[in-house]
């Protein structure tokens, strides 16, 4: 995992079902690994489940009353197989790009025995009035928050 200060590093648990026929996570369970990731980093939805830990960046969870954040796009490329084990994998998270109403995120999920990169993929996601379907720029808060965990992009 990174020692990079901007990268946020958790453990995504992989599961017995997420393995395909040739032993390892199924390309669509990566996504969901993704998804865990983000989470887990920058918080659930705002608006969405009940209390539970407190995430690295609050970047999903402190955000206005009807706000919500839409996967606009994902990117991934698949590297190396990542063997289905009955431990976590490991996952770094930042944040590539910061743009008016979008953020994108780069991930890059290791082996959790080998250590080595399976998975790099980047996720764009926007701020929309769940009411109106209207984009919401990005507040100076929201882009403060992410400036100290604003790396460089995975795809150019």
């Amino acid at each position: 995992m990174s020692s990079n200060s901007y990268v946020i590093s958790c453990s995504v648990a992989m599961r017995w079902g997420d393995m395909d026929a040739y032993g390892h996570v199924n390309n669509v369970e990566i996504v969901r690994i993704l998804e865990e990731a983000r989470v887990h980093a920058f918080g659930p939805p705002g608006g969405t489940g009940g209390p539970g830990q407190q995430p690295a960046v609050p970047l999903f969870t402190d955000v206005p009353p009807g706000t919500q954040s839409l996967v606009v796009e994902h990117r991934v490329r698949y590297v190396a197989e990542l063997t289905y084990r009955n431990i976590p994998a490991d996952v770094d998270v930042w944040i590539s790009a910061v743009k008016g109403a979008s953020l994108t995120l780069a991930y890059v999920i290791h082996d959790p025995v080998t250590g080595k990169a399976c998975v790099r993929a980047e996720t764009t996601l926007a701020f929309v009035d769940g009411a109106t379907g209207v984009l919401q720029r990005l507040t100076t808060a929201q882009r403060d928050m992410a400036a100290a965990h604003t790396g460089p992009p995975l795809f150019g």
